[in-house]
């Protein structure tokens, strides 16, 4: 990290907003189930509860982290990417994208975003780069995503006119459909040159059972854990749309190119995620 970057940093961690500690926060919650230490009362309570509903909460959570690791490990080794814009990554665990990609290039440069303030106090230990590379944090919202690619730290790290691999794992689902996901998703790809990457993954009820599609419903309506879309395949194909699927297309992240994963393998229902790689033409 420059000095400049450093700078650019501390800019943005003045005026942070607070938050809130009794309202559980996806990030933390995913912290949670991860293993981590970096939750409160609330976001464990707030597992627990989802977790009581769909015991694999947890499995679903370590692979998605795992398909995150297979994704960038693709990009990196095999598609020549050697920028990411992870958005949405939140709070700091095993196998960071930069950790990644930067063991097999070191010159690999990261921007890491999030909407969480408490993962702003982590961000020393994403932007432990190698030298040859660079990481960058910043703190925004995925809704702004035009603005979010104009700031400072983007500009100071990434390269708009090289590919770049953008990110989108285990976030999409929190975007309601009156946020118009689709078109946030198209309007950040229509940013990207020729030749980057779109990963995203995405929670979905497809493969649940009457009940547990009832009782996840009222769990979101309620409000306590926060806005949860579960979409179809259908609908998560749409964010793809007009891109190259890289093979084997949309799956269950527990099985995106997962041939050396250790067994055994956990069920698509278990995980209940899909996942999908994809080139911009």
């Amino acid at each position: 990290m420059t000095g400049q970057d450093a700078k650019a940093q501390s800019a943005g961690q003045q005026g942070a907003p607070a938050f809130d500690t009794s309202v559980p926060h996806p990030a933390r919650r995913y912290n949670y189930w991860l293993g981590g230490k970096d939750h409160f009362a609330a976001d464990r309570e707030s597992g627990d509860a989802i977790a009581a509903v769909f015991p694999t909460a947890r499995v679903a959570a370590i692979e998605n982290r795992r398909f995150l690791r297979r994704a960038v490990t693709y990009l990196t080794a095999e598609a020549g990417v050697r920028q990411f814009l992870d958005i949405g990554t939140g709070i700091p665990a095993p196998d960071n994208t930069h950790e990644v990609a930067q063991a097999i290039d070191p010159t690999v440069r990261v921007v890491y975003v999030d909407n969480d303030p408490i993962v702003m106090t982590h961000a020393r230990a994403l932007l432990d780069s190698t030298p040859e590379g660079a990481t960058a944090y910043l703190e925004a919202d995925l809704r702004n995503g035009d603005a979010l690619l104009r700031t400072p730290q983007v500009a100071s790290t990434l390269d708009l006119s090289q590919p770049v691999g953008l990110l989108l794992v285990a976030v999409l689902h929190f975007l309601e459909d009156k946020d118009e996901p689709h078109r946030i998703v198209a309007d950040l790809v229509r940013a990207l040159p020729s030749g980057s990457y779109l990963v995203a993954s995405h929670a979905t009820a497809d493969l649940l059972t009457a009940e547990l599609k009832a009782t996840a419903a009222a769990m979101t309506s309620s409000g306590k854990h926060g806005s949860l879309a579960l979409r179809s395949r259908e609908e998560f194909n749409r964010f793809f749309d007009g891109l190259e699927m890289v093979a084997p297309g949309i799956v269950s992240v527990a099985d995106w190119r997962a041939d050396g994963e250790p067994p055994p393998r956990p069920t698509p229902a278990e995980v209940s995620c899909y996942g999908a790689v994809a080139r911009i033409p």
